[in-house]
């Protein structure tokens, strides 16, 4: 039997929800590790919704459950139905806005967010019971948040082109954790915590890249499942 790994997502599309790529990368790499994917979503109003063409806030109102479900192919549970006891591991994808936006307040409250109780909830679980969670793109953000002291990476710290949220680390280290610069195909494993953490679309790299990275955080992940 493969490791069973819950894969929490927060909406569909880069600005409001979940990033599509770093969300079909981590399915495409469990599959290829041999582990069973069970997606799951929060049952909640998004903070709100993006046009994508413009860039720019609509008046509709979405759910973050029923657009993930777009992403899994409508295979997917209501968060509040995950039980840690029956799984290995936890990953949650992230860019799209939707972890700052959804998952937590960070994108309108930074190191002061909060996160959503249903997150926190499986996250500690997880923690609790000592199972591998991966993390990527903005999603440590979550970690440094419920687990002063934690050791992540978002990528780099200075900001350039390539690196245009390099403040994030900033703010992550504020919160009491280690923030280790890496590249955008490595990964930073926080064997204490059992985090698996890499940066995917915190850089401005090419999609294959992006792509590796996830693919060698979920190779971790399973790994320690």
């Amino acid at each position: 039997m493969g490791k069973r790994v819950a894969v929490v997502l927060a909406g569909c599309g880069v600005y409001d929800g979940s990033e599509i790529h770093e969300a079909s990368a981590v399915l495409v790499h469990l599959s290829r590790e041999g582990a069973q994917a069970e997606v799951f979503a929060p049952n909640i109003s998004q903070m709100h919704v993006v046009d994508h063409m413009k860039g720019q806030p609509t008046p509709e109102q979405r759910n973050v459950l029923v657009e993930s479900a777009r992403i899994a192919r409508g295979n997917i549970k209501d968060l509040a139905q995950l039980d840690v006891k029956g799984l290995d591991a936890l990953i949650i994808p992230g860019s799209g806005f939707g972890v700052a936006k959804n998952l937590s307040t960070w994108a309108t409250q930074g190191k002061n967010c909060s996160v959503c109780r249903e997150v926190e909830d499986v996250l500690r679980a997880f923690h609790a019971a000592q199972k591998p969670i991966g993390l990527c793109c903005i999603s440590p953000v979550l970690a440094a948040k419920l687990f002063p002291g934690c050791e992540v990476t978002v990528g780099r710290d200075t900001e350039c082109e390539k690196w245009p949220y390099a403040k994030t680390a900033e703010s992550m280290r504020e919160l009491g954790c280690k923030h280790v610069n890496s590249h955008v195909t490595e990964i930073h494993v926080d064997p204490k915590n059992r985090l698996v953490t890499t940066s995917a679309f915190m850089c401005n790299a090419p999609i294959h890249e992006i792509h590796d990275g996830i693919g060698n955080m979920v190779r971790e992940v399973v790994r320690l499942a």
